[in-house]
């Protein structure tokens, strides 16, 4: 695992920093670094993920105090023994921030530091049992037209939430949750792992602190079931494969009326047989026949607009690129837009009719080799290797 640094440092702080000053400096890295600000910036994504890994651990009481005596070392030893803490995942970090500034969530339940020590402080549960809504991931692939100029889609997806026929209890009608025998109620159990000792939720009652005797029927004193719900997505210009788009509150209902986790919509935009795009640039290839390439004149290129006109200079070659200022892709958020290149290849016709011939061959013949630079560049190559060839060996003809 490689070295990571120290919190202190990553958020530019001194070791007494106050609780307010740490705040203040991870939201200044967050909104700096976050992902929607630097959209397929996988260095900007990093750096978000590094100081909110940092915030987590020095804006919890217990971790700060853990990290202060330990270092990195007090989480690398992982939960049950099982060693390699990892880093944070993007989803886990977009999580933190929402919650940290207002997004909801209600603290860091479900974070990546209670998956780590087992759940610490009831693991994302409340003393009343009900606790934050999973997140989920949903990836959805799009047309380049529905990327270029925005669309409005209507998502299916299976979500988990509270059973309708005991509204979560996971009871039935004749019965009601009992205090756990194990840990009396606490919902938390603690196991020795070396000098640490580790408050885990309890494997009786699944953390809840009670248990059911005669559990629903309809989902097996689960509590939670699944169902299909349709979302409406509303996808903005300027998009690209990898975007991301944040759905607060559609995730998983949360357990027992706790607050619903959120759904994260990856895009992926499929390839379009006329236009590419390099950021907001987008690029095409346009043929012109070969006397407009040699003499000049004006065609009509494809744009995200329309067809425009291009006016082709005389003596053009096959390969030049022109550029269409402010013809591109918009900014999703309508700061800017990118440009439009058009790269030129030149088009032999496939037959000719009436006195095309005669002409073309007239044409032919009036042309000199100086009227073609890079063919007499060849010519002039070519000699020169095979004089050089024959000083080699005079031998040789």
């Amino acid at each position: 695992m490689s070295q990571k640094r120290d919190c202190y440092e990553v958020l530019g702080l001194a070791r007494d920093a106050s609780e307010d000053h740490i705040k203040k400096a991870y939201r200044k890295l967050a909104m700096k670094y976050h992902p929607d600000r630097n959209p397929g910036d996988k260095e900007a994504e990093e750096k978000f993920k590094e100081a909110t890994e940092a915030y987590e651990i020095l804006s919890d009481p217990d971790l700060h105090q853990r990290y202060d005596q330990f270092g990195w070392d007090a989480f690398e030893r992982g939960r049950n023994g099982f060693g390699g803490a990892g880093h944070i995942d993007l989803e886990e970090a977009m999580r933190a921030f929402a919650s940290a500034f207002g997004g909801g969530g209600g603290g860091f339940g479900g974070s990546f530091f209670e998956s780590l020590f087992g759940g610490m402080g009831g693991g994302g549960r409340d003393r009343e049992g009900r606790s934050r809504g999973a997140d989920l991931r949903y990836d959805l692939e799009i047309d380049f037209e529905e990327a270029a100029f925005g669309s409005k889609r209507e998502l299916s997806i299976h979500v988990v939430e509270d059973c309708e026929a005991c509204k979560g209890t996971g009871a039935d009608g004749t019965s009601k949750r009992e205090t756990c025998p194990k840990c009396r109620g606490s919902g938390m159990v603690v196991s020795s792992n070396g000098f640490f000792q580790v408050r885990q939720p309890c494997p009786h009652c699944g953390g809840t602190g009670e248990f059911i005797r005669h559990p629903c029927r309809k989902c097996n004193g689960e509590g939670r079931a699944k169902v299909l719900r349709t979302i409406s997505l509303n996808i903005p210009a300027g998009v690209d494969t990898g975007s991301r788009m944040r759905l607060a509150g559609k995730g998983e209902g949360g357990s027992r009326g706790g607050p619903p986790g959120d759904l994260f919509v990856i895009l992926h935009v499929r390839p379009h047989d006329l236009f590419s795009r390099d950021g907001l640039d987008t690029h095409c290839e346009v043929p012109i026949p070969f006397h407009i390439a040699a003499l000049g004149g004006e065609i009509q290129v494809p744009t995200l607009r329309g067809d425009v006109p291009l006016k082709i200079p005389a003596g053009t070659q096959p390969g030049k690129v022109f550029t269409l200022r402010g013809l591109g892709l918009p900014d999703v958020r309508g700061n800017a837009t990118g440009d439009h290149h058009v790269a030129v290849t030149i088009e032999v016709p496939t037959s000719l009719h009436g006195n095309a011939s005669d002409l073309l061959a007239a044409f032919g013949a009036a042309v000199k080799e100086s009227n073609h630079p890079r063919l007499a560049a060849i010519r002039k190559k070519a000699a020169a290797f095979f004089s050089r060839k024959k000083a080699m060996d005079p031998a040789q003809g």
